[in-house]
């Protein structure tokens, strides 16, 4: 029997709300099936959960992380779409891979002006210190 999850157990698992996973049910994100009042997830919902929320956190909108998926449907039936989906991830690649040099190069700020922060008080505390003593 294949693995099923309830609403709460995926809410728990990624530490989001069921609203949210409601919601991204709502924007065709996720299909579960019905059994009485109660939804269940499948392992396609799980992975297809996971992959929006990385996608979110990564800045895509709801209508284009639809897309994406939508295009992976087709692109494994139809080779002309297999070609149009190739050429969106090469995009989004590319934008990602920017992100990463502009996020790398932000650390690198970060952490330049910690440590100016950090010898300002350590230098600032050695001059409280030498005129307590004084």
């Amino acid at each position: 029997m294949a693995q099923t999850y309830s609403i709460t157990d995926l809410a728990q698992e990624f530490g989001v709300t069921t609203r949210t996973i409601r919601h991204y049910e709502e924007q065709g994100l996720l299909t579960p099936q019905r059994e009485g009042m109660s939804r269940v997830f499948s392992t396609r919902d799980r992975g297809r959960l996971k992959l929006a929320l990385r996608g979110k956190r990564l800045g895509f909108s709801l209508s284009e992380i639809r897309e994406l998926f939508e295009l992976s449907s087709l692109a494994c039936e139809d080779p002309k779409q297999a070609g149009v989906f190739l050429a969106r991830l090469e995009k989004r690649r590319v934008l990602l891979e920017q992100q990463r040099e502009d996020i790398d190069a932000m650390l690198g700020e970060i952490s330049f002006f910690a440590n100016q922060c950090r010898r300002l008080l350590i230098d600032t505390g050695k001059a409280k210190n030498t005129a307590n003593a004084i």
